[in-house]
């Protein structure tokens, strides 16, 4: 017969993780064990979509999926220890995310952000913004001064990415979050290419940060979702009320696939950032790219203020070589690079932005914006180095092959 051991109090632990680091934290998570009578080490799925309650006169903590789950629960609260919140919202993606964030400023109110993002933003700003009456400017958000002008009275929100997708921009999001903050506007950063392992925006002065956790949280391509994290109780508030009445939280099962993902998300990023630098060395030094747009390259003309402002460059790079048939042919003959859109994956990722991920903006206003074609965007993976390396190398060369571009002999192939 098993023997229930006395004197342990079940339930959240009482250890505090406050000074622990990251990676410590993602393995001993805040909250975990909270209500679970079994103790048990992984977190509990709470697939329901209702809860039992004492009586027809008797709430309970909860009742409906919709408006908040256990697994959800444990989920947001670790979320929130990691990025420094108030609280954390988890969403069915970082879309879904991103639409409540919009839905903050009210109709007559303005958005100021930048004009290198994702496509799936843009389409959203230029788009949903203005038909529920919501005014949108986009400007160079690293030029300070441009982003002051933009600023108006009817200004709400300042909508940062640092770094940019997918042209790897550098913003200034203390400055910027500062600039909003004397203007009565609300600051955002799209933290996801750089996730709360690398930078973490609330601690920089801003009032919310977003993550697709679709990316480095889930990390295995099997899950689509985002995360809200706010600084506020205000703000807090005002984005349960849209988790809840828009439907949009993140499913039980989806949220455990993302705490399984958190345990292991430090190691992973760590891992495809030593991949990404290897390759953009290598990218910079072959004479058929043109340039290479990598925040951890020392040659990134904003090199000094992200590494003020993040702990590494990140596992996404992009760049350019000046041909489209060359690009396209490039990422054709790789052979360990998948040809997707997203990134974070564990697996490495290539794409052409103008063709995929940022296809839904139009050709003129990409041309106007400075996203050339031929950019190609890799997603650096866990795979090993040298393989990645080699593959990237044999690639170039049927690609430069394909398009009658010779490439001197002796060409770098190792860091």
């Amino acid at each position: 017969m098993l023997l229930r051991r006395t004197g342990v109090v079940r339930g959240l632990s009482t250890v505090s993780k406050s000074n622990y680091g990251l990676a410590t934290r993602l393995c001993h998570p805040k909250g975990k064990g909270k209500g679970d009578p079994y103790n048990a080490s992984s977190p509990v799925l709470y697939q329901t979509a209702t809860f039992e309650l004492p009586g027809v006169m008797e709430g309970g903590e909860f009742d409906y999926t919709r408006s908040g789950n256990p697994t959800r629960q444990q989920l947001e609260t670790q979320m929130a220890d990691l990025e420094g919140a108030h609280r954390s919202f988890a969403f069915t993606s970082g879309m879904a995310a991103l639409a409540v964030a919009m839905r903050l400023v009210p109709a007559g109110g303005h958005i100021v952000t930048g004009d290198d993002i994702y496509g799936g933003t843009s389409r959203l700003l230029a788009n949903v913004a203005p038909a529920s009456g919501v005014a949108v400017s986009n400007v160079d958000m690293c030029d300070r001064e441009a982003v002051r002008r933009a600023i108006t009275p009817h200004t709400k929100l300042v909508w940062m990415e640092s770094p940019t997708n997918p042209r790897m921009q550098i913003v200034d999001i203390a400055a910027i979050a500062t600039m909003a903050r004397s203007a009565g506007a609300i600051s955002m950063v799209d933290n996801s290419i750089m996730a709360p392992i690398f930078q973490q925006p609330l601690a920089l002065g801003c009032d919310i940060s977003m993550t697709s956790a679709t990316k480095f949280i889930s990390g295995h391509s099997d899950v689509t979702a985002g995360i809200l994290s706010v600084a506020s109780e205000e703000l807090a508030k005002k984005v349960y009320f849209l988790q809840n009445a828009e439907g949009a939280g993140l499913s039980p099962f989806d949220c455990w696939l993302c705490l399984r993902g958190l345990k292991t998300m430090s190691l992973r990023m760590q891992r495809q950032q030593a991949n990404c630098l290897a390759m953009a060395l290598w990218l910079e030094k072959h004479p058929a790219v043109k340039r290479v747009h990598y925040a951890g390259l020392t040659s990134h003309p904003n090199y000094a203020l992200h590494a003020r402002q993040a702990a590494g460059g990140g596992s996404l790079l992009s760049f350019e070589t000046g041909n489209v048939d060359l690009s396209r042919a490039l990422s054709e003959h790789l052979k360990l690079f998948k040809v997707t859109v997203s990134f974070g994956s564990t697996s490495s990722l290539v794409s052409l932005p103008c063709f995929m991920s940022h296809a839904s903006i139009p050709r003129e206003v990409r041309q106007a914006r400075g996203l050339p074609d031929d950019l190609v965007r890799l997603s650096a993976g866990i795979e090993d180095e040298k393989d990645l390396i080699e593959d990237l190398e044999q690639a170039m060369a049927k690609a430069c092959s394909d398009v009658g571009l010779a490439v001197p002999a002796g060409t770098p192939h190792r860091r």
